[in-house]
Parts: C-alpha cells; sequence; structure tokens
C-alpha cells in the first residue's frame, strides 16, 4: 500500500489493518472514521512513536494539528499525559468525527483531547508541555519553535514548504540545499538559546519532507 498516498482511508481498507498491534487498531478506528488522508495516518503513528521514546508525560499541544490524530497517538503511547490540546486557525469539519472514532475505539481518551481554533501565538504553553507539529507549513515552524523556546517547553516538529526568501540560512547555502541548510539553521538557534537538540528522519516513502527534530531545555 502506498504511504504517501493523499487517499482517504475507508472501510474498504480494514483488511490493511488486521493485524494485533496498537498501530492496526488506530488504522482500523481511521478507517471506520472514512475522513483521514492516508499519509497522515502514517506521518502521525512515525513522529508520535518517536517523540514518546523521548519525553514522556507531559500536556500534549499539537499546534497547526489538522484533524489532531497525532495528538491522539501520543496519548495512547503514554496514558500519563493528562490531556492533549489540539490547535490549529482552521480545524477540519471531520476532525470531530475522527476523534469520536478514537474514543470508541479507547474510551479513556474520552474528554482528554480537546480542540481549539485559534491563532497559534494566542496558545498558552508552559514548561511542562510537549509540543508537537507535523507538517505545520513555512514560517509557522519557526513559530513554533519560538512559542516553544519562549515557555521552557519540549518540542518536536516535521518541517515542510520551506519558504526561503529572506530566511537564515547560516550561511550554509553554499553547501547544503536551501531547506537542509534551514533546518540546520533551526537546530543551531534552539542551541544557542539553551535547548539539547536531537534529529532524526521518519521513512522517506511516507514524505520526502522527513526531517524530525526534536529539542527540550538543557
Amino acid at each position: 500500500m502506498d504511504r504517501s498516498s493523499r487517499n482517504r482511508l475507508t472501510e474498504k481498507l480494514l483488511p490493511q489493518f488486521s493485524g494485533a498491534t496498537l498501530f492496526d487498531a488506530i488504522g482500523r478506528a481511521v478507517c471506520g472514521a472514512g475522513c483521514l488522508p492516508r499519509k497522515e495516518l502514517y506521518e502521525a503513528w512515525e513522529v508520535a512513536r518517536r517523540v514518546r521514546r523521548r519525553f514522556r508525560g507531559g500536556r500534549i499541544v499539537d499546534l497547526a494539528c489538522g484533524h489532531g490524530l497525532l495528538a491522539q497517538v501520543m496519548l495512547l503511547l503514554d496514558d500519563t499525559s493528562p490531556l492533549a490540546l489540539a490547535v490549529d486557525r482552521r480545524l477540519p469539519r471531520s476532525a470531530t468525527t475522527l476523534a469520536d472514532a478514537m474514543n470508541a475505539a479507547w474510551p479513556r481518551l474520552q474528554g482528554r483531547t480537546r480542540f481549539a481554533e485559534a491563532d497559534l501565538e494566542e496558545v498558552t504553553l508552559h514548561s511542562d508541555d510537549v509540543v508537537v507539529s507535523a507538517h505545520a507549513c513555512g514560517g509557522l515552524t519557526d513559530l513554533i519553535l519560538e512559542r516553544a523556546v519562549e515557555a521552557r517547553a519540549k518540542v518536536a516538529v516535521l518541517p515542510c514548504c520551506h519558504d526561503l526568501k529572506g530566511a537564515d540560512l547560516g550561511g550554509l547555502e553554499g553547501w547544503l540545499d536551501g531547506p537542509l541548510a534551514m533546518d540546520v539553521a533551526r537546530v543551531a538557534r534552539l542551541r544557542s538559546r539553551g535547548y539539547r537538540v536531537a534529529t532524526q528522519q521518519i521513512p522517506g516513502d511516507i514524505t520526502p519532507k522527513n526531517r524530525l527534530l526534536l529539542a527540550e531545555p538543557g
């Protein structure tokens, strides 16, 4: 199955998720909801499990959240987080459909994922939060990193849609292609603000924009 497809997962694809793993169970819930692009399931899973290996507990704050699946998977992978806040400037109408399907499959999620339509600048963050974002376009990634640093919160982002016009590339554009130079410069800025940084990749067959940046205060 093409994991990068933007086609919606529907009940016709339930046989693809017939196993006994947590991922298969999430896949079945998503297929039942019938509203999520296939690649978003795989992106959310691959990001969440890498983040949870490093960052446990805390309130989850999923910024530029789309359907909010990343926030909900983060809760499933570590039940010590009390709740998740999923924020976007405009939430898809089907975010509620997906949340209902997830709550039906895991009743312990009931009431623990809160959705909000708001500008990302308006979200109050705390030092014990785990801030996550998968494919916040262009400058939104930098805004999310800055907001997390201001709060001294842990943060993990999967950048995309790099806007190179007027960007700080750290003088690296002579050696590195523009998007990679931008991400390296982001790492350097985080380190200069006292953050410990780890860099990983999710599988490239899901998305070519697969660089995952994880950072926590030193």
